[in-house]
């Protein structure tokens, strides 16, 4: 049996992500909705890896942000999209390309938890946020130019993430050398590029809005390609 197959908790038929329209519940119920998953998830879990550092991330984040708890705030669109996927998973759906190597890989034991962390990261920022992006344009009737600052805080909620992905890493027994093969991995995404990337795709998508099937297969090509770094990402270390 594959590798991949082995670790992998999900089959059938491919969950499609809530489209504009997106039923949004605010970041503080949302928070909630994610610790329920929490006492579901088996011990040394990569998905529970990722839900710990979103959960605590995202509680400090609040209490800061203007939006959070506005249902049709972008870091609520942005956490809903995640909760779908979650939903997903636990119907035994085949999951969006970009997410299915965390939970295909969620229990493999040559993955550490700081891999789990940023390849959720990675798939929550190299396909969720352009598409929450667009959630939040259609909601409100507005281009992605009205929402430059608010992406801008929650841009700042995805720093507190790595940060403290980078943090419990190199707070573990034994942080790794410049020579450790999670080193390499660990720099070989960039979250700035990554958001950079982000804003493009909204971008894109937004124009592309009255042209359904390319913008169906611009959303396809992003997924495909969040998913391959994804699985890059979590490339066993041990």
């Amino acid at each position: 049996m594959a590798q991949s197959e082995q670790y992998a908790d999900t089959a059938g038929q491919y969950a499609d992500p809530p489209a504009p329209g997106i039923t949004a519940v605010g970041a503080p119920a949302a928070g909630g909705r994610m610790r329920a998953f929490r006492p579901r998830r088996p011990p040394h879990d990569g998905v529970a890896v990722f839900d710990d550092v979103y959960l605590a991330v995202s509680g400090t984040f609040g209490r800061r942000s203007t939006y959070g708890s506005d249902p049709g705030a972008l870091d609520s669109l942005l956490a809903e999209r995640y909760l779908a996927v979650a939903d997903s998973a636990a119907a035994g759906l085949r999951l969006p390309a970009c997410w299915r190597p965390l939970f295909q890989y969620r229990r493999h034991p040559g993955v550490l938890p700081a891999q789990f962390a940023l390849a959720g990261l990675n798939a929550h920022v190299g396909h969720d946020l352009a598409l929450a992006v667009v959630d939040a344009c259609h909601a409100r009737g507005c281009a992605p130019s009205g929402l430059e600052e608010e992406f801008d805080q929650v841009g700042d909620l995805l720093l507190m993430l790595e940060e403290r992905v980078l943090e419990d890493l190199e707070a573990g027994p034994e942080p790794p050398a410049v020579t450790d093969p999670l080193t390499h991995l660990m720099e070989s995404w960039s979250l700035e590029r990554a958001r950079e990337a982000a804003w493009s795709a909204a971008r894109v998508l937004w124009e592309l809005r009255e042209f359904p099937v390319l913008a169906a297969e611009f959303r396809e090509r992003m997924d495909a390609g969040a998913g391959l770094v994804g699985r890059c990402l979590l490339t066993p270390c041990r």
